[in-house]
């Protein structure tokens, strides 16, 4: 019999660009195709995606691929996932309701029209070559949420994706408890669990208590209203909505997210918005400001979102004041928090009073915490642990909960991505290791950019650039007129005196490679690197870029 695959490609070892390669009989279901946002250092960049070279070099194999939710660190690659594999391989897309609507709209702006979109509802099962699918319903911080279970002739993988045991969901009913027990009666092969909140002890508050809170805060506010979350938290849009109805202020949608997956969660019954509530971005001055709520993109401090360019006083149409009110109703990703805490000091600079959730409940997170770990661990009862989603810490104390649960340690397979567990008659074991990391998308196009662009790019924005300029005679390599210099960006002025030292450094290095009789245009280029950059050091004590350019006449 052969051996069954899971090759994490992303999502293990950090937050975001889920993805993971389940693999049996030579044919492949990828679950779920996320992305996550590029950190500071990563300069120019403007998302990151898991390396998927190993689905290209195999794009005829992909039966299919399940998305879990509509969350772009699930779901965000999905466009650049299926141009790569190509059309003629195109294999259909699985979810839920809302998560296609979101999926369809992503292919529409990257026009890939003729990809295959399958609803599938929760308990419905389907045959994929040498699978099984069922998705079973979950509760998470956005609708149609689920858990993908893959059927084998060894047993059932169980993903869960995000999830949290929500007793009181503002839409819809709780997670499927009792379907994850049939599952676990069953017999589950092997569990790979959502590890983001392991390390908070007890279970997560319900999504049904921030409604109430915020509506608490409105009432405090005598000024504008500004509502930063997730624009796929459709759960919280509605809530926020509902308490600005409640106390008769008009609600304002900036962002294209924003606005784009509200109309998708109109489209599909899960935003009810009021007749005349909602009012464009212009028509903000039209009103007086104790009737204003505006739902903002921004919530973890992305550089061209809406609520960041506000704060820069950079918005083309709101410009925030003293006397508004900014909610942050959500928590910063890890690796967020500069970012977040950046925005926050300059909408104190400008005046506004900001509310996050440590000073007023006004946020739940969709993923539960340790108690509720562990009753996913005893539901399920699996025969084989991974844990999934998280950084290494997080994915230690999954394994730690899983121990503490009953599951023998050595059934527990602490991985990261590229490493992928295979399992057979003769039990688990991790494999050869899979090529995996990031790939970049800068503008439309993606791809591996190399480590020295980076750096470049790094000290380009923090030193600027020297460019000189040096004119030659072919037969003989002296200057023939003064060399042209060109700053850029250059953090300090650089004076006539030391404009005066960088002439007498390149005569000085053109000299000695006439000496040495170094011609090649490519060996000048460097001399005069080595010496300009020492110099520039010396003087400026800041290491610019040093670009000497060689023109042979």
């Amino acid at each position: 019999m052969s051996s069954l695959r899971v090759l994490p490609l992303g999502g293990l070892g950090e937050v975001g660009k889920n993805m993971t390669v389940v693999e049996r009989d030579g044919r492949i279901v990828v679950v779920d195709v996320g992305l996550r946002f590029p950190t500071p250092d990563m300069v120019g960049i403007d998302l990151v995606l898991p390396d998927f070279s190993y689905l290209r070099e195999r794009a005829s194999e992909v039966e299919a691929i399940v998305v879990t939710h509509g969350h772009e660190d699930h779901l965000g690659a999905l466009p650049w996932v299926l141009r790569e594999l190509g059309s003629e391989n195109a294999p259909p897309v699985y979810g839920g309701a809302l998560t296609l609507a979101m999926a369809r709209s992503k292919l529409d702006e990257h026009k890939l029209r003729d990809v295959e979109l399958i609803e599938l509802e929760p308990e419905a099962v389907v045959g994929l070559g040498p699978f099984s699918l069922e998705l079973v319903h979950m509760t998470h911080s956005i609708p149609d949420s689920s858990a993908v279970a893959l059927g084998t002739e060894l047993g059932t993988v169980l993903i869960t994706g995000d999830y949290k045991f929500d007793q009181t969901p503002v839409d819809g009913p709780p997670a499927d408890v009792s379907r994850l027990a049939e599952l676990g009666r069953d017999g589950v092969l092997l569990l790979c669990g959502d590890s983001t909140n392991v390390d908070r002890p007890g279970f997560s508050p319900s999504e049904s208590v921030v409604g109430p809170h915020l509506e608490q805060v409105f009432a405090r506010c005598r000024g504008r209203i500004v509502v930063t979350s997730f624009a796929s938290n459709i759960h919280r849009v509605q809530q926020v909505m509902d308490a600005a109805a409640e106390l008769d202020r008009k609600v304002v949608l900036v962002g294209r997210s924003m606005r784009k997956n509200v109309g998708i969660g109109r489209a599909l019954g899960h935003i009810e918005v009021g007749e005349g509530q909602l009012v464009g971005t212009r028509e903000v001055e039209d009103f007086p400001d104790e009737r204003i709520v505006i739902i903002s993109t921004g919530s973890q401090g992305e550089p061209l979102s809406a609520l960041r360019r506000m704060a820069y006083r950079d918005h083309p149409v709101i410009e925030l004041r003293e006397g508004d009110t900014v909610v942050f109703s959500a928590t910063p990703i890890p690796g967020n928090e500069r970012a977040v805490n950046d925005t926050i000091d300059r909408l104190y600079h400008i005046g506004c009073e900001v509310i996050t959730p440590r000073e007023a409940p006004v946020h739940a997170s969709g993923h539960g915490y340790a108690e509720e770990v562990k009753l996913m661990l005893n539901l399920v009862k699996p025969r084989y642990v991974m844990p999934f989603h998280g950084d290494y810490k997080r994915l230690r104390m999954h394994a730690q909960l899983a121990e503490a649960v009953g599951v023998p340690v050595e059934d527990i397979f602490q991985s990261e991505n590229g490493l992928p567990l295979e399992i057979d008659e003769r039990g688990a074991r991790f494999g050869e290791r899979e090529r995996s990391g990031m790939i970049f998308v800068d503008g439309v196009e993606i791809g591996e950019m190399a480590d020295v662009a980076l750096r470049d790019r790094r000290m380009l924005s923090a030193d600027g650039i020297f460019i000189i300029v040096v004119t030659i005679a072919e037969e003989h390599g002296q200057s023939v007129s003064e060399p042209e210099i060109i700053l850029r960006g250059v953090p300090f002025e650089a004076g006539e005196e030391l404009l005066d030292e960088i002439a007498e450094t390149v005569q000085a290095t053109l000299e000695r490679a006439a000496k040495e009789e170094i011609r090649e245009v490519d060996l000048l280029q460097q001399m005069l690197h080595d010496d300009l950059a020492k110099l520039v050091y010396e003087r400026l004590k800041r290491r610019p870029m040093v670009l000497p350019v060689v023109v042979e006449v």
